[in-house]
């Protein structure tokens, strides 16, 4: 059996990432983001099957859920909430995030995430003991595409 292991510069570093979100065809950097993070959950009936003592699982759809921390220095998302509070209009946003370190031979990933839709989050805060403020955003999407795809590393074959 061949010892075959990861190259550590391969690893891709977290902070090396790009992150755009688009409000009504407006394309914005989101250059105050600190943290993103974008789930895909199966959602599964359960099925009982004659002869076995177990159930087995039917997968039926799925749900994308997800949130992003940004550093509290711009009112793009407390306004789309403002909106919706004062007329009621639901606004969907896209969010495309790229991780791009140079120095991983992995290459550059991108995902693009459609039909976001903002769950809510903090109009306004401080804190005597704190650094900097901060906003934590819960959202949903309702599709997403994967344009840009990370290279196979050299040995995962």
């Amino acid at each position: 059996m061949a010892n075959i292991t990861m190259n550590a510069k391969d690893a891709v570093s977290a902070k090396l990432a790009e992150c755009y979100i688009t409000i009504e065809n407006r394309r914005f950097l989101l250059m105050q983001g600190k943290d993103f993070e974008a789930k895909f959950e199966k959602t599964k009936k359960e099925i009982n099957i004659l002869g076995k003592t177990g159930s087995g699982n039917k997968s039926t759809g799925w749900k994308g859920t997800g949130k992003i921390t940004i550093y509290k220095n711009t009112s793009l998302f407390d306004e789309l909430m403002e909106r919706y509070k004062n007329t009621g209009e639901d606004i969907y946003i896209d969010i495309q995030v790229t991780n791009d370190d140079p120095t991983s031979a992995a290459g550059i990933c991108t995902m693009v995430f459609m039909g976001c839709n903002v769950d809510g989050g903090v109009l306004a805060a401080f804190d005597v003991d704190g650094d900097f403020l901060e906003q934590e955003i819960d959202f949903t999407f309702e599709d997403f595409s994967n344009p840009t795809k990370f290279k196979q590393l050299a040995g995962m074959q």
